[in-house]
């Protein structure tokens, strides 16, 4: 498609959807954003106060590791039933749902006495991230058909950036004595920043896009049923009228998914163990305090960055090439911390967690685009949701799993098997093509 065609389609889409919305759709992507930089201190945030809580409640490195898996394992496992949820009945209960769930789980958090109080808490509030970001992600493909990769780049860059505001005020208060007062602040500004958000959110009706030119080429796409031609992109990031629209039964027989679904999961692990152990492998590895802090401020800085930069990318380039690309870079990111490390070269280092999760975090904009281009628009919340719940099982390797290699190898060896992992992630991604 021409770029002027491209302009056009852009044009008329977003003036059907302000005729649908009173406003600019872009109002829609706004507080989906606000509302996943408000929820990130959940994943992005806990290497910094798992120290202090453990030592408060006088846990021990096992017990508190495992808080961190039961958050993945809740944030990505309550999304299908979110999404499938929300393509029925649109996102604003779930939405004040979530509010009160992460703010809550904050709040409780900071009164907690008991190991089990910890874990119970974590994981509501884990799941009102979950809510948060399949709603967020989510709006975006519903409202924006013609833009997917930039919009969706711009959630989930809010979810990775929007805890590096906190972390140096986090890190200057993680003692047993200050935690308590952290948390209660965050809990009360996640709770009300996502209820304000609940307000604005709201699904287009079906069919939003009948009657609209959206292909730019003088003919218009019609909407007859889910099989039929609406407007959607095609796998390239071009919008076509030729995409079926998808149901997750229907997903699930197509190979193309479980090869994404490894994919997931690979790319996944090698992030989530950057995300969750950071600070506890600069350490081990003897890095000095100011090292580790600053690959902790970082790391939501680059994913956040990277998500946007090859989320919009990917909207002007081969889909699968730029995933491809990313996942191989993130290993070869992680497999350079470790070589750094065991240098003791603080300055690389902090590079190489940088080249990691710059080329990591996109996977969070590249894999919703390519099952909205694959699968199509209508069903993409439980479509994505689906696929979505890779993450539990990287969240299981970049805990349990990693302190297993640990104990029976050493941190060097954990690292380098996640660095592998994306790196046949990537090289998976070439041999993706849509559905026939």
């Amino acid at each position: 498609m021409s770029e002027t065609a491209s302009s056009g389609q852009d044009a008329r889409i977003a003036a059907r959807a302000k005729e649908e919305l009173g406003f600019s759709r872009w109002w829609q992507v706004a507080a989906a954003a606000v509302m996943m930089g408000l929820v990130s201190p959940y994943q992005y945030v806990w290497s910094s106060i798992q120290s202090p809580l453990a030592s408060s409640l006088e846990i021990s490195p096992e017990a508190i590791g495992l808080v961190f898996t039961l958050f993945v394992i809740f944030q990505s496992g309550s999304q299908f039933p979110v999404g499938w949820y929300r393509d029925r009945h649109g996102p604003r209960r779930l939405t004040l749902l979530a509010g009160v769930l992460a703010g809550g789980g904050y709040l409780g958090l900071s009164v907690a006495t008991e190991v089990w109080q910890l874990y119970l808490l974590y994981s509501l509030g884990a799941v009102g991230v979950g809510i948060v970001y399949t709603v967020a992600v989510n709006t975006a493909l519903k409202w924006f058909p013609d833009r997917r990769g930039l919009t969706t780049g711009v959630g989930t860059m809010a979810f990775a950036g929007g805890s590096a505001l906190v972390v140096p005020y986090v890190r200057a208060n993680a003692t047993a004595a200050g935690y308590p007062t952290v948390l209660q602040n965050l809990g009360v500004v996640i709770g009300l920043g996502i209820l304000v958000g609940a307000v604005i959110l709201r699904d287009p009706p079906s069919g939003w896009l009948d009657g609209l030119d959206v292909d730019g080429d003088g003919e218009q796409a019609t909407e007859t049923d889910d099989s039929s031609t609406d407007g959607e992109p095609a796998a390239d990031g071009g919008a076509t009228g030729d995409t079926r629209q998808f149901e997750w039964r229907e997903m699930l027989g197509t190979w193309q998914f479980w090869v994404m679904y490894a994919m997931f999961v690979g790319v996944s692990a090698a992030g989530l163990m950057l995300t969750a152990q950071i600070v506890t492998f600069a350490d081990a590895l003897e890095l000095d305090a100011v090292t580790a802090t600053a690959s902790a401020t970082v790391l939501p800085v680059a994913g956040g960055v990277g998500r946007l930069v090859v989320g919009d990318l990917s909207d002007r380039i081969d889909r699968e090439r730029a995933m491809a690309a990313s996942f191989v870079l993130c290993g070869l990111g992680v497999v350079g911390t470790v070589a750094f490390a065991r240098a003791g070269m603080a300055i690389p280092f902090v590079g190489a967690v940088i080249v990691a999760t710059f080329f990591w975090s996109p996977q969070y904009t590249l894999f919703p685009s390519v099952v909205g281009d694959y699968y199509g628009r209508e069903h993409s919340s439980a479509n994505y949701a689906l696929l979505y719940s890779g993450k539990m099982w990287g969240g299981v390797f970049g805990g349990a799993v990693v302190g297993w290699f640990v104990g029976v190898a050493s941190w060097s060896v954990a690292f380098l098997v996640g660095g592998a992992l994306a790196v046949l992630a990537g090289f998976a991604a070439l041999l993706l093509r849509p559905p026939q």
